[in-house]
């Protein structure tokens, strides 16, 4: 199979990517390579950057081949879209060399640095928004003199240099998944900034961009399989190729710096507002793969296809969204909701991607806050239904007792992970051990509708298990769930 047909040796730096996993490959650098192929953008080429001792693997990956990689299109209809992808032209591991990376973002040409850190990559308390200044990674880079070792350590010090050389800031672009991402990443980084020097705080606060952005599109886990199959349908050795859907999504806020690429012209949306598009995506997509998979796994599944072909997950899900999510939601511009939410229960059910369940177990404590905790919390305010949502809480504390259904071990794997499964193993006793965590949950456990809700649904999960806590919620299919009757207390 044929590589990029752009001249690779004419593209330069223009973004510093923070964060170079299955999905940026899957998203930003996929409109990169769609730009750099219509003889576009060639200025804008990608260097990546890793900071965590995990990311030597994606170092060696691409450095051995020449940064390129095969991203794999896999359609529900069982075909298979390769394509070689090249707008990644550098990798650099930040422990290696920290000033090498410093002093690519001081280079004038780069005008972006962009994030995927993942939810907790931005340092600061889900329940108060804080920033932890007291992480020791975070205590290590604020020394005088440390080499820096955090995302925040090495902006903050590009930045620094840029500004000592006269050269104006680049644009810090998130694409995490997280409400704001581009306020968040303002808060972060400022509030490092102002630690180190009130003056570069200012700074920052002041000419620093964070334009916010919404990100969608299913990556799952590269598998030993996706590889082979690379090898044995395309001829291509690749040691680490991206497996991800057809559906891609990205909306940009208008709000850079300097320059920026011209995304619209590969189909990204950029626009004056993105909170419409972020909280749509947020508490239907994110907060229904949360929704699928708890009650998933303790059911015995282990493939998220397998679970939404489930009428009677699928029907959860969708009575979730249409009963508690889509009234928290403002007017999306351009999106028929409908059939944004048929769409999704399709795309969960496509057997063609594999993706795991366990991936989407992962890391709850920074997922279900910012996905699914907003919907309850609106809900309360208005006195709408809060049913289904307090039992996928409630999914989540029975999952984090570490054991399912069959008597067979849970690997539990969240940075909270050991209070989270000491709280679960307490709440036969205590019925609100897991939800009196404040750090994740707020003031949730005071409310009483809330409680009641939730301790109904750990009860019968407790006493009945999934599926048939599922039937009790959502009845035997006889009735719509779209009606949500019976539904609410």
């Amino acid at each position: 199979m044929a590589g990029p047909t752009y001249d690779r040796d004419r593209v330069s730096v223009g973004i510093v990517h923070f964060g170079v996993g299955g999905f940026h490959r899957a998203h930003q650098a996929m409109y990169l390579d769609r730009l750099m192929s219509q003889g576009q953008a060639l200025g804008w080429g990608i260097c990546g950057v890793g900071i965590m001792p995990a990311d030597q693997r994606m170092r060696d990956a691409l450095r051995a081949q020449d940064c390129l990689y095969t991203l794999v299109v896999k359609n529900p209809d069982g075909t298979i879209a390769p394509t070689v992808i090249g707008s990644i032209i550098e990798y650099l591991f930040a422990p290696d060399d920290p000033d090498a990376v410093i002093e690519r973002m001081a280079d004038p040409k780069v005008q972006i640095v962009s994030l995927t850190i993942t939810e907790g990559g931005y340092n600061f308390n889900a329940i108060s928004g804080k920033f932890d200044e007291t992480n020791p990674d975070v205590v290590h880079d604020l020394r005088a003199g440390a080499a820096p070792k955090t995302s925040f350590g090495l902006i903050t010090a590009a930045l620094h240099r840029r500004r000592q050389r006269g050269v104006t800031p680049f644009t810090i672009m998130s694409c995490d998944n997280i409400p704001g991402n581009g306020d968040a990443a303002r808060r972060s980084f400022t509030a490092f900034a102002t630690l180190s020097s009130p003056d570069l705080g200012a700074f920052l606060k002041e000419k620093v961009r964070f334009p916010n952005s919404m990100v969608d599109r299913i990556t799952p886990v590269t598998t030993d399989e996706d590889r082979a199959e690379v090898k044995e349908r395309f001829g291509i050795e690749d040691r680490w190729p991206v497996v991800c859907e057809p559906f891609a999504q990205w909306v940009i806020e208008d709000s850079f710096a300097g320059e920026r690429p011209p995304f619209e012209e590969v189909g990204v949306q950029v626009v004056a507002d993105v909170e419409p598009y972020e909280l749509l995506k947020l508490r239907l997509l994110n907060a229904s793969h949360q929704a699928l998979c708890y009650f998933g796994y303790l059911a015995g599944y282990r493939l998220v296809h397998e679970v939404c072909q489930n009428p009677l997950f699928a029907r959860f899900l969708r009575s979730y969204m249409d009963r508690e999510a889509t009234p928290t939601l403002p007017p999306v511009p351009g999106i028929d909701l409908d059939q944004y939410k048929q769409n999704l229960v399709e795309r969960f059910a496509s057997a063609a991607v594999r993706d795991t369940v366990a991936r989407l177990c992962a890391e709850t404590s920074d997922r279900i806050p910012k996905f699914l905790l907003p919907v309850i919390r609106e809900q309360l305010r208005r006195g709408g239904p809060i049913t289904l949502s307090a039992a996928v809480v409630a999914s989540w504390a029975r999952y984090a007792e570490g054991v399912d259904e069959q008597g067979e071990p849970i690997e539990i794997v969240d940075r909270l992970k050991d209070s989270l499964i000491a709280n679960a193993r307490r709440q036969r006793e205590d019925p609100f051990a897991f939800i009196s965590n404040r750090d994740v949950f707020g003031d949730l456990v005071d409310d009483e509708r809330f409680r009641m809700a939730y301790t109904s649904a750990l009860d019968a999960l407790h006493s009945k298990g999934a599926r048939a806590t599922l039937e009790g919620l959502v009845g035997d299919g006889r009735s719509t769930p779209e009606s949500g009757k019976g539904v609410d207390a």
